[in-house]
């Protein structure tokens, strides 16, 4: 899997006391996610203090979160290491994920405000501006926002808390995803088509449509950590 890190890309923490330490935690998450540390690579204490201007302290406190996020381990006489997502791993977390957020979208198409479907609207042409010319951060970032703007107009809780158990995986699988050529274009042509179907408040195109989505993101995410996993065995 090829690095996507941008020279616009900045980790740096904003010293607000109030958000200090999830400023840490979406930082070191972000640099994970856009390719700076890779899967099977070591986070160097000294390298993320410097990478995120801040303490020891504050970065072991990321750190432990991240590790129960499932998107870093930490191994004995190595210490932490980003998660190696195998095939199977992934395959998994799809299959829930199609159920999960197919629901979402039936779920948006039947419940959701017209305010909702407006800030999704949005949420769509910022996420196109972003894939057709953001760094990778902010690509992840739209990504992020447009499937929040879904969920909040799903109006189901407990999808969401499900849904956030899984979000440090998802988005490591998506922004993995998004690193194939021609993805971006075919990611954009599925959200149009699910749209559509979220404005006709047509319940049962929009979970067929979300459900598509995924299973493609799938196919290219695993297929991509197919190679990798082979390159690996390879070079071992």
């Amino acid at each position: 899997m090829t690095s996507s890190v941008e020279p616009q890309d900045n980790f740096k923490v904003q010293r607000v006391a109030s958000v200090l330490r999830h400023s840490v935690t979406e930082s070191i998450r972000n640099a994970i996610l856009v390719g700076r540390f890779r899967p099977g690579e070591r986070l160097p204490e000294r390298e993320l203090c410097e990478m995120t201007g801040v303490s020891r302290t504050l970065v072991r406190e990321a750190l432990r979160q991240l590790e129960s996020e499932g998107l870093i381990i930490v191994i004995p006489h190595r210490g932490p290491v980003v998660e190696r997502l195998s095939p199977e791993q992934a395959r998994g977390i799809y299959q829930v994920r199609e159920e999960l957020e197919g629901l979402a979208c039936q779920l948006f198409a039947q419940e959701a405000t017209d305010a909702q479907l407006d800030a999704l609207r949005e949420a769509f042409q910022l996420l196109k501006r972003a894939l057709t010319r953001g760094t990778a951060l902010e690509q992840i970032a739209a990504k992020n926002a447009f499937y929040q703007q879904l969920l909040d107009g799903a109006g189901n809780e407990a999808l969401t808390s499900t849904l956030r158990l899984l979000n440090s995986r998802v988005m490591l699988l998506r922004s993995t995803s998004m690193q194939a050529p021609g993805r971006a274009k075919h990611s954009v042509a599925e959200i149009s088509d699910l749209l559509q179907a979220l404005e006709a408040r047509n319940a049962r195109a929009a979970r067929k449509a979300g459900s598509l989505h995924v299973r493609n993101a799938a196919s290219v995410a695993i297929a991509i950590l197919q190679r990798s996993m082979e390159h690996a065995a390879a070079v071992d």
